[in-house]
């Protein structure tokens, strides 16, 4: 990156470290950081929205939605997210295949099951094989955070639909006392109250998906953890320009304080927001603001 970048073995330390540190592969590291910090923005209300969704079908008094909810939420909860990530990846990346496959390849006379292999048109593989390296990445990025959502979206719906049934019964009854429909009673009295009772749950449930974030090496993605291990490797000068000795201990000393200053950071926001959440409410932290005041 640097000029003087020209002759690495003519370096002394500090001018070696610069330019080692700006090579092409740190570079695809820092950029996995962003990566990262997109994966959150983006799981994370896509969670919260399948969350809110599968609650809410919980506690619907139409039978098979309510069995549909409660069913979502079970199910993806009891499994283990890596062995979901694993097969959902495949489930679905598979299951748009085939359907491009009988939309596409209507002439295809072979089975598309042949013993272990599961083989589709040209035209059907997703993305096609002679896309752009950015449509293959861009696909398995939402992949991605599908996959997350889905994961994460059960919990928090188990956060949610309990945060709705903490809310006081005496609320709902004094709006329907008022003459609110059942619809308006969810949208303006049990919604509104029901976060300062889901936030502490929805709060450690963001430390576990920042937690989570490694798991992106599992479905093909070259994230922080990947580059780290790639990087801190011991290389010889035959393979690279700087060789180093195995240094993984360091690049993971580097992500274990990155991990740290993100958490503490979402602990003061998190907290912020319950403080906010609280103020006038006839809760715990609601009296202990008054309390004060």
């Amino acid at each position: 990156m640097f000029q003087f970048c020209s002759d690495p073995d003519q370096l002394e330390s500090l001018r070696w470290f610069s330019c080692y540190l700006t090579t092409g592969k740190h570079m695809n590291l820092y950029w996995s950081v962003l990566t990262v910090l997109t994966l959150l923005a983006i799981t994370a209300p896509t969670a919260l929205a399948f969350g809110f969704a599968g609650a809410s079908a919980a506690r619907s008094r139409v039978a098979p939605l309510r069995w549909f909810g409660k069913t979502y939420i079970a199910i993806v909860r009891g499994v283990p997210d890596i062995a979901f990530f694993l097969f959902f990846v495949i489930a679905l990346d598979q299951g748009i295949e085939y359907l491009r496959h009988k939309a596409l390849c209507a002439d295809w006379d072979q089975p598309i099951r042949q013993g272990n292999d599961f083989i589709v048109c040209q035209a059907a593989k997703m993305p096609l094989g002679n896309a752009p390296q950015w449509v293959h990445e861009t696909y398995g990025f939402a992949i991605a955070v599908l996959t997350f959502a889905i994961v994460f979206g059960a919990f928090a719906g188990n956060v949610l639909f309990g945060a709705m049934r903490a809310v006081p019964r005496a609320q709902i009854e004094t709006a329907e006392a008022y003459g609110m429909s059942p619809r308006q009673t969810f949208r303006r009295v049990l919604v509104p109250q029901m976060w300062v009772y889901a936030l502490p749950g929805l709060g450690n449930l963001w430390m576990v998906l920042i937690k989570a974030t490694p798991l992106l090496f599992l479905l093909g993605i070259e994230d922080i953890v990947y580059w780290a291990r790639e990087l801190g490797g011991s290389k010889t000068p035959r393979f690279t320009e700087y060789p180093h000795p195995d240094w993984r201990m360091w690049y993971f000393l580097a992500l274990l304080v990155f991990y740290l200053i993100f958490t503490r950071i979402s602990e003061l926001v998190i907290d912020r927001l319950m403080r906010r959440l609280t103020h006038g409410q006839a809760t715990t932290g609601g009296e202990a603001q008054r309390n004060m005041a």
